[in-house]
């Protein structure tokens, strides 16, 4: 009797399965439709960049680089192949410099890509 429930549960699924169609979503043949508050690429705002370092303090994957001289002169590197997305750089920006998009990152074999300067402040450009 316990093989025979066993079995028609199994039956049951199957022909549930059969109904409802694929879960399965089209991608990359067609459009691919992201939840809300999908943490995908990163954004950058230079200009509400203070050079602050709590980006780079708080990145558990060290995606980020904080190349200081002075306060006013200083680089913020950012490395996608590290990044989590975790989305803590986010949190720890207080002044909206960072964000995520709602896009896919995508795989890349290109150099540049590697590293990116998100913000590079000297002194003499200001």
């Amino acid at each position: 009797m316990e093989k025979f429930k066993k079995r028609l549960t199994i039956l049951n699924a199957v022909i549930e399965a059969l109904i409802k169609g694929p879960e399965t979503v089209k991608y990359p043949f067609g459009d691919l439709a992201l939840p809300e508050g999908y943490r995908g690429k990163i954004e950058f705002d230079p200009d509400k960049c203070s050079g602050c370092g709590l980006c780079v303090r708080d990145c558990p994957a060290d995606a980020l680089q904080l190349n200081k001289k002075s306060r006013e002169e200083y680089t913020l590197l950012y490395y996608p192949a590290r990044c989590a997305y975790c989305g803590q750089c986010e949190d720890s920006c207080h002044h909206g410099a960072i964000s995520h998009s709602n896009n896919l990152v995508g795989a890349t074999t290109h150099k540049d890509d590697w590293v990116l300067v998100f913000k590079e402040s000297k002194a003499s450009q200001e």
